[in-house]
């Protein structure tokens, strides 16, 4: 197998903050064609959100399908990580585990702990220590499918927005109305000793620190003696007033009833504390809180531990690390057990470890989204290295919550994507050898930016999945690229599998410039109707920013 899209990636990706809301959003700024071969002008290219980004030149290529061939006869597709059509993991240019959802503008936002691989001084992988945790990793989608990479949120560390902190941990998302602006949460935990709380105009940054200390800390009343001040979980409740779930861990002879999970009523700030924590009666309790309203009911999720005895199978459903759920109808409790609904993701993938989960709803369904490590098993390695799933939850009329099955090939496609529209080249559905990196910052030192697809080698591919072409078709194709400064590349475009069609040919000549340009061509043929679209690349060097066809 080939490993070095995960393996290079993981390691570059991991190593950068980046976050971008880059969407799919249409440029009309460069989109003209402008005469025959190697004829250029500049444009100003708008970003997703309107604001002028980097000068980039635009060209107009006509190729002939002879001319282009050369480059991908006798290609060798580089192994992907996951199998064509399946969604789980989300992402594999990357690890990220804990998710939490965040629904905003019609977009599911997943961020994650941004897992890093370990090495010994041999180069042998570790297990994961979490104790070099300092970004949390974002991808977003409006069909559940296609995910766009906005890269790492620096949320703690020397580098970070939360500079008292060492690690980022397990976020929990929310946002809020304040003085008339909607204002991005993020709860996270620094290490099992305190939570944070980061603050943004923006789902996707850049986050400041508001408080420069922890909103929870050993310090805060009835905090002193929870094993583990982590994991947090957040709500907004109808009324505008919003609830902090946290806490874990497991005191010696306390098995079956822990008590260290804590619930507070925040301030109207977000970023205050209104009132005192208090301890909910959770059994078997291990980590990871959740917290759902659906109706007028509250959910309380969370991971069982590791010593539930047969006896307690018996009497509850529940298992070693199962997402169990109680219910009540005040936020702050007392919360009634009700039952397990995933088992540990090991029972289906065959890697047990942590489990760690959330629940969200997303035009009119709810999803679970949870890790696993079955990206660490098809890369050949072990150390408790996670990566983020969605499968389906099913709630029933009488607020019963059926149990859930992890699975490779996760949800379906909720909506068809626009091609007419600029599409960034990190929306992907899968994608096999290539990684991601941030290209431009939006603000100096936060982390944020543009992305674009980096990495490339012959024979790595990215694929989106359900692009809808319509009935009269698209007959051009348009990339912003910066291409090699020595050599040359080119992107067969394929449809609906990597060994399908080709019904366009890119090709990208030398230019030691370093600038980002559009380069546009003519298709073999008309594409109509729907479509998944795999890019094959061809020769590297070079960087891939966004695309659209006409």
């Amino acid at each position: 197998m080939n490993k070095r899209g995960i393996t290079s990636g993981v390691l570059l990706m991991l190593t950068l903050g980046a976050v971008l809301l880059c969407g799919c959003a249409h440029n009309n700024g460069g989109n003209n064609k402008v005469g025959s071969v190697s004829q250029e002008n500049s444009d100003k290219i708008s970003d997703a959100d309107g604001n002028d980004a980097q000068t980039k030149d635009t060209q107009y290529i006509k190729l002939q399908e002879e001319e282009m061939m050369k480059y991908f006869e006798n290609i060798k597709l580089t192994e992907a990580l996951k199998g064509f059509g399946f969604k789980n993991p989300l992402m594999t240019q990357r690890l990220g585990a804990d998710p939490y959802a965040l629904v905003y503008n019609d977009r599911v936002y997943i961020y994650m702990t941004g897992d890093i691989v370990e090495y010994d001084e041999e180069g042998k992988v570790k297990n994961n220590s979490y104790s070099k945790i300092n970004k949390l990793n974002v991808i977003s989608s409006d069909d559940l499918v296609n995910w766009t990479d906005h890269g790492s949120i620096n949320a703690a560390g020397p580098e970070g927005a939360a500079k008292w902190g060492n690690n980022s941990w397990a976020p929990a998302v929310a946002y809020k109305k304040i003085n008339g602006k909607d204002k991005f949460f993020i709860y996270f935990a620094n290490g099992g000793n305190g939570i944070g709380v980061l603050t943004s105009d923006s789902p996707i940054g850049p986050f400041v620190d508001p408080l420069g200390k922890p909103l929870i800390s050993r310090a805060t009343p009835n905090c002193a003696n929870v094993a583990w001040l982590f994991d947090p979980a957040v709500l907004v409740d109808d009324d505008g007033s919003a609830y902090l779930y946290f806490g874990g861990g497991v005191p010696q002879g306390k098995e079956a009833n822990p008590g260290t999970g804590r619930a507070v009523k925040l301030g109207d700030d977000m970023i205050s504390l209104d009132g005192d924590p208090v301890t909910l009666d959770i059994p078997y309790l291990f980590e990871d809180s959740g917290i759902n309203k659906i109706g007028d009911t509250y959910y309380y999720s969370y991971c069982t531990n590791w010593n539930v005895p047969l006896e307690a199978t018996k009497e509850l459903g529940i298992n070693n690390a199962d997402i169990a759920y109680m219910t009540s109808k005040n936020p702050l409790g007392p919360f009634t057990f009700q039952k397990a609904i995933l088992r540990n993701p090991g029972v289906f993938f065959g890697v047990w470890g942590n489990n760690h989960h959330c629940m969200f709803e997303f035009k009119g369904q709810m999803y679970m989204a949870y890790h696993s490590q079955m990206l660490e098993k098809k890369l050949g390695i072990s150390g408790g290295y996670r990566s983020t799933n969605i499968d389906y939850v099913v709630v029933n009329e009488d607020g019963t919550i059926d149990n859930i099955k992890a699975s490779e090939f996760g949800v379906k496609q909720i909506k068809s994507l626009n091609p007419y529209e600029r599409c960034e080249a990190e929306t992907m559905g899968t994608m096999a050898g290539i990684s991601t990196v941030v290209i431009e910052e939006t603000a100096p030192g936060s982390g944020t930016g543009n992305m674009a697809v980096t990495e490339i080698h012959t024979g790595d591919w990215i694929a989106v999945y359900g692009a809808d072409f319509g009935e009269k078709g698209a007959k051009s194709f348009t990339a912003c690229i910066k291409p090699p400064a020595s050599g040359e590349g080119a992107i067969q475009i394929r449809l609906d599998k990597p060994t399908g069609e080709a019904v366009g040919y890119l090709k990208i000549d030398a230019d030691d410039s370093g600038r980002f340009k559009e380069i546009t061509a003519d298709l073999l043929t008309t594409i109509t109707g729907e479509h998944n679209l795999v890019f094959v690349f061809y020769g590297e060097g070079y960087e891939f920013d966004y695309w659209y066809f006409k």
